[in-house]
């Protein structure tokens, strides 16, 4: 009986290795600690304004640290981020904002169109303060 034991011991660990190096790609190629984004503003069809936001260290942005601890604290989600409390003008000039990258091994594929860039900035933050 012992060496049965003993067989069906060793035959797990070598499928549990086996099971490692399966998994092992998987989670390299997904990268959870890669976190960049390329961030655009287009105004009535013109891109005005883009940049790759990297983080870790934050770089590529006017203001990479802030923008990055907000999406952290999102979680990458960029609809998560609170809204900001201010008046924004009723003028309307249209701006889309789009973000495609990684976040935490995520794909990120953000397109929104606001009312102005007042509103822009109110619902995210400094992802999107790029022309400063």
């Amino acid at each position: 009986m012992t060496y049965f034991t003993r067989a069906t011991a060793a035959a797990g660990v070598l499928l549990a290795a086996a099971g490692l190096l399966a998994v092992g790609p998987a989670q390299a190629a997904s990268r959870p600690g890669v976190n960049r984004l390329h961030l655009a503003i287009t105004r009535s069809g013109d891109r005005a304004d883009s940049a790759l936001l990297r983080c870790l260290p934050p770089q590529g942005h006017p203001y990479a640290a802030q923008a990055c601890a907000e999406l952290m604290a999102a979680r990458g989600d960029i609809d998560r981020i609170p809204a900001r409390k201010v008046f924004c003008p009723r003028i309307y000039s249209p701006v889309t904002a789009t973000a495609r990258g990684r976040w935490n091994g995520r794909i990120v594929d953000f397109r929104r169109t606001y009312t102005n860039s007042c509103e822009l900035r109110a619902r995210t933050g400094a992802v999107f303060a790029l022309d400063d």
